[in-house]
């Protein structure tokens, strides 16, 4: 956990509760962290849940790892510690929404268990629903997909730190939810976590 550097600060608590805010979106806020491989379809699965609960009137926004690099993470890079102070930001950032009572939908490679550990206990001091994706594809198919090009640039040494090819891959050992995007359909996909979020009562079934 990253040491607190600042001194005389104190948490200044307001007068509308989580589940005040949660009644009022007629939701429950939660995490849905996506992790696997690039090219595993994490940020497709993503971007076609958000528009599904958005069509049932539910109120989510998507973190996608990409975009976050473009903005408020541009001054990290990839190595251990660039991806650990990546994540660890991330779910801050979360942990925020869903304060808000949104429906967050991370999509990160987010390769090692103790990052991703380290935003489970977040939420879980919190008070807060996570659930861990496990997008599951094999290294194979993903380079067979390439969608950026960026395996390819990874062979040739053009990328260093590239997870699967020169940084592993730490799968998650007790994920709530596993998509194999080799063997399902998007809509498949969609349709397993949507059970599960009303399963878990983040969503109305």
């Amino acid at each position: 956990m990253t040491e607190q550097k600042a001194t005389n600060v104190t948490w200044h608590e307001g007068e509308v509760t989580r589940a005040e805010r949660g009644q009022l979106l007629g939701q429950k806020g939660a995490t849905i962290w996506f992790t696997g491989l690039s090219g595993s379809g994490k940020s497709t699965i993503a971007v076609a849940l958000e528009k599904v609960l958005h069509e049932r009137g539910h109120l989510a926004y998507r973190l996608d790892g990409d975009n976050i690099r473009l903005g408020i993470n541009k001054n990290l890079g990839f190595t251990a510690e660039d991806r650990a102070e990546n994540i660890r930001r991330i779910g801050e950032i979360a942990k925020l929404y869903v304060d808000t009572g949104v429906i967050v939908l991370s999509s990160f490679v987010s390769p090692y268990r103790a990052d991703r550990d380290v935003v489970r206990a977040l939420h879980a001091e919190a008070g807060m629903d996570f659930i861990e994706v496990y997008v599951e594809v094999p290294l194979e198919e993903a380079e067979k997909r390439d969608p950026k090009g960026l395996y390819k640039k990874a062979r040739a040494g053009l990328i260093k730190n590239f997870t699967g090819i020169s940084d592993p891959y730490e799968a998650p050992e007790a994920p709530e939810l596993v998509l194999h995007t080799a063997e399902m359909s998007l809509q498949q996909e969609v349709e397993a976590v949507l059970a599960l979020l009303a399963a878990r009562g983040i969503i109305k079934s």
